[in-house]
């Protein structure tokens, strides 16, 4: 499986970077049918796939879709889209043990909702990451490294 992201994708992700980066004062107004389109969507469930991941509130696992049929699975995900019928499923809790001897909280989306996740941040990241495909955050040099610090990373104040 391979996480390469298709050509066509990528295609829609630098004419995104590129009207984003052109024109920084336009307003994106019809970005949702990017969401549901095919290609977007079944890239996202690649890379779901490949992180892996527990099942959440559904039970639903990677496998069991599989068996199913993915492109069924695909198809009508992108028709409960496409009509403005999907709603996010509640996530799943679970208590992480921590280094403490403490628990910590965690929730488990269903897969259906990481597809959907996933699947709106192919298509906006390339709109917010105007510096550069896939640079991250931009960083300031001698900026501060994080809320409170200086750019020695000792922090200010008393």
């Amino acid at each position: 499986m391979s996480l390469a992201t298709p050509p066509k994708v990528e295609k829609l992700q630098k004419a995104l970077h590129a009207k984003a980066k052109g024109e920084p004062e336009f307003r994106f107004y019809l970005l949702y049918d990017k969401v549901y389109r095919e290609d977007v969507l079944a890239h996202a469930y690649t890379r779901c796939r490949a992180n892996g991941g527990a099942a959440g509130v559904d039970g639903e696992t990677f496998e069991a879709i599989e068996s199913r049929g993915l492109a069924q699975w695909l198809g009508e995900l992108t028709q409960e889209l496409r009509e403005k019928r999907y709603r996010a499923a509640p996530v799943r809790r679970v208590w992480v043990p921590k280094a403490n001897g403490k628990r910590r909280p965690l929730g488990i989306p269903t897969i259906r909702d990481r597809v959907v996740q996933t699947a709106v941040k192919l298509v906006l990241e390339p709109i917010f990451e105007r510096g550069r495909p896939g640079a991250g955050a931009i960083r300031v040099p001698g900026g501060p490294q994080c809320a409170g610090r200086g750019a020695s990373g000792a922090r200010a104040g008393p």
